[in-house]
């Protein structure tokens, strides 16, 4: 085997990766999975990259790996348990190599490193040298490589692109900061070889992500905005599709959405609201204000068209009074976002949030939390119900055979509608213009069509 295990009275968790001329040895088998975030998805894509440039294989179930990389994260209590049952499941299946990273993780190295098969722990900040220290490659000429999807539950069309990570914020709920550490960007030409290796791999779109995405170029020598990665990237490649991902209202200004004069710039803005409500927000440390969202969002959908404008939002933070809660209610019901998640607030140990009054009572947030989903189920339905009869092109990201002359599919339209359609044939990783039908659960039905323009099939 290319690798062994070294356990010493220091460490019986430490996994030594030695790595072996691929012709002399056969490829280590490694599955790759995370809980979480988008920023999780994109280095997962990077460490698969990175096994495969070695020549060893990513495979699509546990249950055929001899080693996994796990992804963690702490944001909230279920997704740290989450992290803590995948572990204990992959070791159920059999893998006997387990390398976890990720927030929670480093949140917890011990506990971590007490779950079963686990052979490493690799804090955040080292997790981008993760591959190369386990194989002891110094470093990687991954140019020539094109991206491939991941096999199995995690394989995405969209490729997923790291290019900022931690965050200088302090939100009084955030656990993240502690976990990723401050904010660091990567330089456009990191980022333009990250995009070039996905759209050689014949990638469709393209999505940047990081921590505090908004805070891009900032830590620079010569500060740059955000605004500047994104023209870098429209000007320098011919990406068909350009995504962003969550964007704190702060970082942003209405020059900022001129760039959507562009048609590759997809007309979605993920802009975390948290509360409706101005005390709750001034308790959270957010920098803005009901009515600076206000104005933002206004903003945002005079000069972008159609835009999809979907949100976060926490109940039951510490010190929320019904009186404060129906506040927030009622500005996300004026707000019409397209959607958008709710959390319930989970104390996490170590964050400001954590120590403070006036915690309210679990049945208190579940209620809550039900009643804000109510809300944002309504507008997205709504949002969606705009386009019923309108042709969108859609990116298709999961294709399932129904028989041997049709095919189901599922994908995004750039502003995020969710679309589900039946096809003669499996259009995976294609954009093809399809006919919006009706509301169906989560999303919309639609009939693709084909190159002449007639109707395939009717979902």
């Amino acid at each position: 085997m290319p690798y062994t295990i070294s356990r010493t009275s220091e460490d019986r968790h430490h996994l030594v990766m030695k790595h072996a001329h691929k012709d002399s040895q056969p490829p280590i088998k490694v599955y790759l999975d995370t809980i979480g975030c988008r920023l999780n998805q994109s280095e997962i894509e990077s460490y698969a990259a990175q096994f495969r440039a070695a020549g060893h294989q990513v495979v699509a179930r546990m249950e055929d790996a001899d080693l996994m990389v796990l992804n963690t994260c702490t944001v909230t209590a279920a997704a740290a348990s989450d992290s803590r049952q995948k572990v204990r499941q992959a070791a159920r299946a059999g893998v006997e190599q387990i390398v976890v990273t990720g927030c929670w993780s480093t949140i917890n190295p011990k506990g971590a490193a007490r779950l079963p098969n686990v052979t490493r722990v690799v804090p955040n900040q080292d997790k981008d040298q993760l591959v190369g220290d386990l194989l002891g490659i110094e470093q990687f000429d991954l140019e020539p490589l094109a991206r491939q999807p991941l096999p199995g539950t995690r394989m995405r069309t969209r490729a997923f692109i790291k290019v900022q990570d931690g965050c200088d914020n302090r939100c009084t709920f955030c656990i993240t900061t502690v976990a990723r550490g401050q904010g660091r960007s990567y330089s456009l030409e990191q980022v333009l070889a990250e995009v070039g290796g996905a759209l050689a791999g014949g990638a469709q779109e393209v999505v940047l992500t990081g921590v505090h995405l908004g805070s891009w170029g900032q830590d620079f020598d010569r500060p740059q905005h955000l605004r500047h990665l994104v023209e870098g990237i429209l000007e320098q490649t011919d990406v068909p599709r350009l995504r962003l991902s969550s964007l704190e209202p702060w970082d942003l200004d209405e020059r900022f959405f001129e760039l959507w004069k562009d048609p590759r710039l997809c007309r979605h803005l993920h802009l975390p609201l948290q509360s409706g409500c101005a005390a709750t927000l001034r308790r959270m440390a957010r920098k803005t204000t009901p009515s600076a969202f206000t104005q933002l969002v206004e903003a945002a959908r005079r000069h972008i068209p159609d835009v999809a404008i979907t949100t976060d939002v926490i109940v039951g933070f510490p010190g929320e009074t019904e009186e404060e809660f129906a506040e927030s209610l009622a500005f996300a019901e004026v707000m019409q976002f397209a959607g958008g998640h709710v959390f319930t607030y989970s104390e996490r140990p170590g964050t400001a949030a954590a120590r403070m009054p006036g915690q309210v009572h679990n049945a208190t947030r579940k209620e809550r939390s039900a009643r804000m989903r109510a809300v944002l189920k309504a507008s997205a339905d709504c949002y969606r119900r705009r386009f019923v009869g309108y042709s969108l092109p859609v990116l298709w990201e999961s294709v399932t055979a129904l028989n041997d002359k049709a095919w189901e599919l599922n994908g995004l339209t750039d502003n995020y509608l969710r679309v589900k359609a039946r096809s003669p044939q499996p259009l995976w990783n294609q954009i093809t213009p399809t006919q919006l039908r009706r509301l169906v659960d989560g999303g919309l039905s639609g009939e693709v069509k084909s190159a002449a323009g007639a109707v395939w099939f009717v979902n």
